[in-house]
């Protein structure tokens, strides 16, 4: 390995949206500000200042029909795209993988650092959430059941181009080894703490928020009816192939905001008594930024939320993922007497500083132990 500054790409899935894998990769492009970002798909200007800055390369599927809109379409095409970047120039692969990057091939003398945010999901525990008969259709769903079974014997049978592992949860890690027969090392995305923080005075709280992406496996339809329930109002901050179904379903009590600037839903996290997330998260980046704010979070108890979300002192862990059970995870919560500073310092576990401290560590113990 050289004794000079490694040269570091930088491989994403795609980049469509500033949502929380978005936030990571922003937080290791201030790692290395020289460092090319590859990605299969980009909508230009659609996720951060910072991200746009660097140059960015895009495989062949740029050029399929509005691939920035239906990149999930072309799925099938993700193996062969991946193996497109020409990357035999760098010392140092970082990938910031979801779905399918974590699969790039390396040159011999350069060491691959994966940060999995998820292995690839529609091939192995959210099949159904993506391709249930009653989205895709019955044909569609066993010509998915196909595809995405092929797709997870490639994920399983490439883990071995990543050199090590970060997860971003004890959650994700368990799905590592579950799939990949790979150990790997938790680093905690980075939250903003700085910028999501209480009000400079209290004010008055009303009404539940949920900000999300509008997709299956979020389950926003369980706080629409929880909140139905429970005779609370509600607002969803989010955009997604789910939204109009949602709003069917949604009575006069829930508002659709769509995508509302960071600063807006700065000022919604304030203002909400709590923050809804009813599906499994990964790590789950948006409860921590309403803690942040002082704000309590009433959360499904799987996932990334058991390691965020402390019952009964940041908010509720709700056992079942019933409508039922979120309603009375609301008046529990209502019932509870909460300190915003102790809800605060909770999400201070999770900061922009921690993650650029032990990325940028295990990205060098890797580098020293392959000289």
């Amino acid at each position: 390995m050289n004794a000079s500054a490694p040269r570091v790409a930088i491989v994403h899935d795609w980049l469509t949206g500033m949502r929380g894998g978005e936030k990571v990769l922003d937080a290791i492009c201030e790692l290395y500000p020289d460092a090319p970002v590859y990605a299969l798909v980009r909508v230009p200007g659609s996720v951060s200042a910072r991200i746009e800055a660097h140059p960015i390369s895009t495989s062949p599927a740029q050029a399929l029909p509005r691939a920035g809109r239906f990149y999930r379409q072309y799925l099938p095409l993700f193996p062969t795209l991946v193996e497109w970047f020409d990357l035999d120039r760098y010392d140092l692969v970082i990938s910031s993988s979801h779905c399918a990057v974590k699969s790039v091939i390396r040159p011999g003398r350069a060491r691959h650092l994966c940060y999995c945010h998820s292995p690839m999901r529609y091939g192995w525990d959210q099949f159904g959430a993506y391709f249930s008969p009653a989205q895709v259709g019955l044909w569609g769903h066993h010509a998915a059941r196909h595809v995405m079974a092929g797709l997870a014997r490639w994920d399983r049978a490439t883990a071995h181009r990543v050199d090590r592992f970060l997860a971003n949860s004890q959650y994700v890690a368990g799905r590592i080894r579950r799939y990949y027969n790979r150990g790997s090392t938790v680093v905690y995305p980075p939250v903003d703490t700085s910028f999501y923080r209480p009000g400079p005075a209290p004010q008055p709280r009303s009404g539940f928020l949920v900000v999300s992406a509008l997709v299956p496996y979020k389950r926003v339809e369980v706080a629409i009816e929880g909140c139905r329930m429970a005779g609370v109002t509600l607002k969803i901050v989010g955009r997604g192939p789910e939204e109009a179904r949602l709003k069917q379903l949604a009575g006069p009590e829930v508002e659709f905001p769509g995508w509302r600037s960071d600063e807006e839903i700065l000022a919604l996290y304030r203002g909400a008594e709590g923050v809804l997330l009813p599906g499994i998260e990964d790590f789950g980046m948006v409860p921590v930024e309403a803690q942040a704010c002082g704000t309590p979070v009433v959360a499904l108890d799987e996932g990334g939320a058991r390691e965020t979300v402390a019952d009964g002192v940041t908010g509720v862990l709700v056992d079942t993922d019933s409508a039922e059970a979120f309603a009375a995870g609301l008046a529990r919560l209502r019932d509870l007497r909460l300190d915003p500073a102790a809800i605060r310092d909770n999400a201070r576990r999770f900061s922009r500083e921690r993650f650029m401290s032990e990325f940028k560590a295990a990205a060098a113990d890797l580098l020293e132990t392959s000289r």
